[in-house]
């Protein structure tokens, strides 16, 4: 039967297409250690030129490969999840728009021509957010959007005090007496694109957007900018003393926070969302920990579990009457097998589960932890917010796909959309196999091989596996429990971030505009211009109307007064 395709699976069709044919060109620079750089030199201004840079090399080609087979997941998912949408045209154009500019990040190393890519995603991901166009909605994009700004600042100083090096190339900075200032604008531009302590709270928010839009944002897009834009000013920003140590310090606190908050969200959206942000954690520590290659391969690993994660979750949404929260779910296995089946896939992945993807990479980072000086205090926190990604991972499932049914048993859409399927199957293939296919190239830049005695190697097994007993034996009473404690509230809450990022700026700039208001606009303003102008006319017109009755009266006396003097006369 002929069908007419969707904008959506044409889009998906193509960024597909375009992953495969982009995937021997990859190996090929992979296999060979390649990089080419283009230049086009549009202006020179004294001794500083206006170059427009492209660069390919493995990282640039391997990372839009990853992108755009995610991209193309998605939007295939797009396809059947927002079939009901009147504007899927204009869904689809931004979704595009947005993969465009993620790849305009990967392959541009300079800094000026970035901004083309750092901009673009930061505009898209407010427009997303704000898609369905509510209160809540769209004061989550204003979050979003204003802690990015912040980012958007940085870039643009760094690019003003590069210009001192007569360039913006990524690839070819020295030393200079302003590198600490610049290391510092990058290191903070990353952070917030990346959602590392204190501009954590825009990233549970982002999750207003829809679910192929979180799955895409939360994957391998917008939040994964900041991580690659470290990875690639590394060998600059490592030369700067103290910056592993700081990073390695934020990216343990974000790690923490992120993982023990995820145990106080009932969420389903949130609890992926706050997953994300402790991933972010750990690609950031293995960054401090000087590890740039390893980081990439987690943030790979991680990119495709977390996409089929997000996508298993729309349509556990979707199938139970648009319901986010765990508690009002359960059973849902034997209702959809195929969605949960590929969940628990992702789930187990993003514990660090043997043999599944993200085992390799993230396993590996843990165990170079271990044989890295490290400070001690630091592998703790470490391996507890290790402990709990399982926690809250087995918590997810055990709550609403195995627990007791806490719903209705009936669904609006059965598993037969070949749409979701074929996207869930891809990706679950993806997030099984990628982490083995992916090691043999990593670990060609990775650091000298290293041997942990037994207990160190298996202590990550142990840690993970504690995390699920833990979330086991306590789950009915974190769970069922709906009285909010002090120190649930500073869980919940990630660490008071949300109500100190969001509630005191709004707070000020509302105290400030209703106090200018009342003094100014209801005020002096009333006093000098419409209410006193109308008043004082009002005193003037009525003095001026006692003058004229006086006036009158006066002449009419006048007048009898004289007619009386004439008519005697």
């Amino acid at each position: 039967m002929f069908m007419k395709l969707k904008s959506s699976s044409i889009s998906s069709l193509f960024l597909i297409t375009y992953s495969l044919m982009l995937l021997p060109v990859t190996l090929v620079f992979i296999m060979n250690e390649q990089s080419i750089i283009f230049e086009w030199n549009i202006i020179q201004v004294s001794s500083c030129a206006m170059t427009f840079m492209f660069i390919l090399d493995p990282v640039s080609l391997s990372f839009s490969n990853v992108v755009c087979l995610i991209s193309g997941c998605v939007m295939m998912f797009s396809s059947s999840y927002m079939s009901h949408d009147p504007f899927l045209k204009r869904f689809t154009w931004l979704v595009m728009l947005f993969v465009m500019s993620m790849n305009l990040l990967v392959f541009i190393p300079s800094l000026p021509a970035l901004l083309l890519g750092w901009d673009g995603l930061g505009i898209v991901s407010f427009v997303l957010v704000i898609y369905y166009q509510n209160m809540k909605s769209l004061g989550a994009g204003m979050l979003t959007v204003l802690a990015n700004r912040i980012g958007d600042v940085m870039i643009l100083i760094s690019i003003g005090l590069l210009v001192l090096q007569g360039h913006w190339s990524i690839t070819s900075m020295w030393d200079s007496h302003m590198n600490l200032w610049i290391a510092l604008a990058i290191t903070i531009a990353a952070m917030t694109k990346s959602a590392q302590i204190p501009f954590s709270s825009w990233l549970p928010a982002a999750m207003a957007a829809p679910t192929p839009v979180s799955a895409l944002v939360h994957s391998s897009t917008l939040v994964t900018a900041g991580v690659f834009l470290i990875i690639r000013f590394f060998p600059f920003l490592s030369s700067i003393p103290g910056f592993k140590t700081m990073l390695l310090f934020i990216s343990v606190l974000t790690l923490l926070m992120a993982g023990i908050g995820a145990n106080y969200e009932n969420d389903l959206k949130k609890i992926i969302a706050l997953s994300t942000l402790s991933q972010l954690g750990v690609m950031m520590m293995s960054l401090g920990m000087g590890m740039p290659y390893l980081a990439l391969f987690h943030l790979y690993t991680h990119a495709l579990f977390k996409a089929l994660l997000f996508l298993c979750a729309g349509m556990i949404i979707h199938n139970s009457s648009n319901t986010q929260d765990i508690r009002h779910m359960g059973l849902l296995f034997s209702q959809a097998p195929l969605t949960i089946s590929c969940m628990n896939i992702a789930n187990l992945s993003l514990c660090g589960a043997p043999f599944l993807s993200g085992f390799y990479s993230k396993d590996l980072i843990l165990e170079f932890s271990l044989n890295d000086p490290t400070n001690s205090l630091m592998v703790l926190l470490i391996f507890l917010a290790t402990g709990m990604t399982a926690a809250y991972s087995f918590r997810l499932s055990f709550c609403s796909l195995w627990g007791y049914m806490k719903n209705s048993p009936y669904h609006s859409k059965q598993e037969k959309d070949p749409y979701v399927n074929w996207a869930v199957t891809i990706l679950t293939t993806a997030a099984i196999i990628a982490g083995f296919l992916f090691q043999d190239v990593f670990l060609v830049f990775s650091p000298t091989p290293f041997v942990l005695p037994f207990f160190l190697k298996g202590l990550t097994t142990t840690v993970i596996l504690t995390g699920m007993f833990v979330a086991f034996i306590s789950w009915d009473t974190n769970f069922s429990a709906v009285n909010m404690n002090k120190m649930k509230f500073f869980f919940s809450t990630m660490w008071f971030l949300a109500p100190i990022s969001a509630q005191p700026l709004t707070k000020f700039s509302m105290m400030l505009g209703t106090n200018l208001m009342k003094s100014i606009d209801m005020g002096w303003l009333e006093i000098l211009g419409g209410q006193g102008a109308a008043t004082m006319s009002q005193n003037i017109s009525t003095m001026n109307q006692k003058v004229q009755i006086k006036s009158f009266n006066f002449f009419i006396i006048l007048i009898l007064f004289s007619l009386l003097v004439f008519s005697q006369l």
